[in-house]
């Protein structure tokens, strides 16, 4: 897949249609910001990639302990680079756009963990985001040997999953929680950030155009589509709410809540149509 010179929907189109394989998860996200921002060319931001990844293979290589793999990525990231959590300007929609995250060096736990996982992989580790809710964690493992770190907190190193910033020690009880999710799963994460944002300022508009953008990568999710659909009926465009009730009812399982949901909602969006 081509990187930075490619436009950006045709890149990220192309990222869908691979399905929920590893990717280049910083280029991806990069590709992303870049959709808000077509003034501006994605290569100097690439290029800081590419140092990031220089730098990560310089500075890791012959360790042979995830202990100090851990220690090596957490300095060269909050150290050496001078990435931190936000915690002043916490929900600005600058921390979830790694343009402006790579400007300002300040960012959300999940795109500051996109920028750790880019890092870690560029050095030869394995590196996951991990499903925490409240607050992005992600494991890097060395030799089979894993360890959990946070980003968002200098990339120190977590004894348990633990909470949202502010709320230190509250146990996470999901039962999933520390399983490794996938990349797309992490930009999905990212991406709804910006979605719940834009919601809160009643921008339906915003919301949807984001909502179109998650889908683009992770066409095959049913609940995307729903998502859509609902979106549309909400701002009135009812034609693009039936095409995106028909989109899940081809995706969902018979007989499921999705399935069932949506099929119920194009029904009665159809009497309104006629």
């Amino acid at each position: 897949m081509q990187t930075s010179t490619q436009d950006p929907l045709v890149y990220l189109r192309q990222l869908g249609e691979r399905g929920n394989a590893p990717c280049d998860i910083a280029m991806a996200a990069l590709m992303l910001a870049a959709l808000d921002h077509p003034d501006r060319s994605p290569l100097p931001y690439a290029t800081h990639l590419a140092e990031i990844a220089a730098a990560a293979r310089h500075e890791l290589k012959l360790l042979y302990e995830v202990e100090d793999a851990a220690r090596a990525l957490a300095r060269l990231m909050s150290v050496s680079f001078g990435y931190e959590g936000d915690r002043m300007t916490y929900d600005a929609p600058d921390n979830a756009d790694l343009m402006s995250v790579i400007e300002r060096r300040r960012g959300l736990p999940v795109t500051l963990g996109i920028l750790y996982m880019h890092a870690a992989r560029a050095a030869g580790l394995g590196a996951d985001g991990l499903n925490a809710p409240g607050h992005f964690l992600m494991r890097i493992t060395l030799k089979g040997q894993p360890v959990v770190i946070d980003p968002f907190n200098g990339g120190s190193v977590v004894e348990r999953l633990s909470g949202p910033p502010g709320i230190a020690g509250t146990a996470v009880a999901d039962s999933r929680a520390g399983q490794p999710v996938g990349d797309v799963d992490v930009l999905l994460r990212l991406l709804n950030n910006l979605k719940l944002t834009a919601l809160k300022r009643a921008d339906r508009s915003r919301a949807l155009s984001i909502a179109e953008r998650m889908a683009l990568i992770a066409p095959w999710r049913p609940e995307l589509w729903l998502d859509i659909a609902h979106l549309n009926e909400a701002k009135g465009s009812l034609g693009a709410a039936k095409k995106a009730y028909e989109t899940v009812l081809r995706h969902a399982q018979p007989g499921a809540v999705l399935h069932n949901e949506a099929a119920l909602a194009l029904a009665v969006l159809k009497r309104r149509l006629n």
